[in-house]
């Protein structure tokens, strides 16, 4: 696929948001928060870093993403479509019955993702495992993760940390989308698991800092990532939840209710889509 310039990826950040405002609204039912925190994550990985090819989904020499926090997979879905693995009109038969497009990623009806997950945790343990995979194939393919810090509270989370150190995977790229929320408030209050830079070094990974909503620092990162050998990577990419809608930023309840028609008017307007016809 060719690569997208930064403006660009910024665009497509916006039409990730301004999707999965839609895709929740009519589904009633998915979660908001994460996937907005996610957006240029999604955009940087799907139209610039991954080497991939949507008509070839099981080409074996792809790089693998896996989406740990699988609840923000309304973010992921439209990144999927928009970088043609199927059509964006599928995004409307989001949680409905007989979709593909379930409310976790779900591998059985959707083949082109890597794995089903939503299950916390999980995500970082199958990507150690592909990674490994990989390797013994050898194969030069990347594996990206997708996790959320609240996520970290799962104890398997530390058991793959250590298996990635321990295998020296420099394949494996983990990253962790720190907005500080999760679905019953702040992270510091429920589980605080920070240091989170000092944690991951002392499993023996190579840590990477980013501003998860600029492009560029984001695009960096991910290219400093590629520099290191031997050890598995982390990048904690700084998010807010809600992101780019004001009455949904660093609100815990927004990690998993859908809008009102009103709210989802209102937040359209605020990513750029339209007039306020209320």
């Amino acid at each position: 696929m060719r690569k997208l310039a930064i403006k660009e990826l910024e665009e497509k950040a916006k039409e990730i948001r301004k999707d999965v405002i839609r895709m929740v609204y009519e589904a009633q039912s998915g979660h908001i928060g994460g996937a907005l925190s996610s957006a240029e994550i999604f955009s940087s990985l799907f139209f610039n870093v991954l080497n991939h090819d949507p008509k070839r989904p099981d080409w074996n020499e792809r790089d693998r993403f896996v989406l740990s926090k699988g609840h923000a997979c309304a973010g992921l879905y439209s990144a999927m479509a928009r970088s043609g693995y199927f059509e964006v009109s599928e995004l409307n038969t989001f949680r409905k019955i007989d979709s593909r497009l379930q409310g976790h990623p779900s591998r059985a009806d959707l083949p082109m993702l890597e794995a089903s997950t939503g299950s916390l945790g999980q995500g970082l343990s199958i990507a150690v495992g592909i990674a490994l995979g990989l390797r013994l194939d050898s194969l030069k393919s990347r594996v990206y993760c997708l996790a959320g810090d609240g996520e970290l509270d799962e104890g398997q989370i530390w058991e793959a940390a250590m298996a990635a150190s321990h295998y020296k995977l420099d394949n494996l790229c983990a990253i962790i989308d720190v907005n500080g929320l999760q679905i019953d408030g702040w992270t510091k209050d429920i589980m605080n698991t920070q240091p989170l830079l000092d944690k991951f070094e002392s499993f023996g990974w190579h840590v990477l800092e980013a501003d998860g909503h600029n492009i560029k620092d984001i695009l960096r990162a991910f290219e400093d990532a590629k520099k290191i050998d031997d050890m598995p990577v982390a990048i904690l990419a700084q998010t807010v939840k809600g992101k780019g809608v004001s009455f949904m930023e660093n609100k815990a309840e927004w990690h998993g209710k859908p809008p009102t028609k009103e709210e989802m008017i209102r937040a359209l307007v605020e990513l750029g889509d339209g007039k306020d016809e209320r």
